[in-house]
């Protein structure tokens, strides 16, 4: 994933609601959104490459979700970030005792922020930082630290505070296609080079060889019911397909 935009209220009618863009090459395999048939209860996305995944939900109410860190210069990882997204799913450990086990295991990852949570808690961690467990609020997530202000992250978050007293899946979808980018006197240095910033400054991005291949949006309700959607897409943002969940 390369933007997260979420809303975590305990104690709501919605506690938690989820917009998400997975941004990845086209030509890396992925298999879209479904449940996995040696993990039961979990469902999410798959990396045909690597055999991880970046978002997804599982028993008693997880979910977990994934960004990397955007650092041309950092040392590549031994093991795939998405283990650490299907780990958290088809596991049993709390979410406090995953993200500590997470944080002393992440020399062997590249650069990730790390998503996981439960009915009751949603944890956070940083790659090299210490877990932490957040409060109730809207959060926004990219390629950096959690609520780094990048523009397409401001804007998102902002966009989906303004969608929470009705969160309609397209609603949410309309938030995750903007595909303006930002200002040049806007964009973070980053080391990529001003033209690929602007192309990673819009929250839906598409080009020839790189884009958004996945927006996701999760409804969770006090009750435990859950909606989940995930819309796919190709080259030039060419719209795939969708799959629609109510677990």
């Amino acid at each position: 994933m390369c933007l997260i935009v979420f809303a975590w209220r305990p104690g709501h009618a919605r506690p938690l609601i989820v917009a998400a863009n997975r941004d990845e090459f086209y030509a890396r395999p992925t298999q879209a959104l479904a449940s996995w048939d040696e993990a039961s209860g979990v469902h999410a996305g798959r990396d045909l490459e690597a055999g991880g995944t970046w978002l997804g939900v599982g028993p008693q109410g997880r979910f977990a979700a994934l960004t990397n860190i955007r650092d041309p210069g950092q040392a590549l990882g031994a093991r795939s970030r998405g283990e650490l997204v299907a780990g958290y799913l088809r596991g049993e450990l709390s979410v406090e005792a995953y993200l500590d086990k997470v944080a002393g295991e992440a020399r062997l990852y590249s650069g990730f922020n790390l998503l996981v949570g439960n009915a009751g808690q949603l944890g956070y961690l940083h790659a090299g930082d210490t877990p932490r467990m957040l409060e109730a609020g809207v959060y926004g997530l990219s390629n950096a630290a959690l609520d780094t202000p990048w523009p397409k992250l401001v804007k998102a978050r902002e966009a989906l505070r303004e969608r929470l007293d009705d969160p309609q899946p397209e609603e949410l979808f309309e938030l995750l296609g903007d595909a303006r980018p930002a200002a040049d006197a806007e964009l973070p240095s980053t080391g990529v080079g001003l033209a690929t910033e602007r192309l990673l400054s819009s929250v839906f991005i598409a080009s020839q060889n790189y884009g958004t291949r996945a927006s996701t949006v999760l409804v969770v309700e006090a009750d435990g019911r859950r909606r989940l959607v995930e819309r796919s897409f190709g080259p030039f943002g060419g719209h795939l397909g969708e799959v629609d969940l109510k677990l």
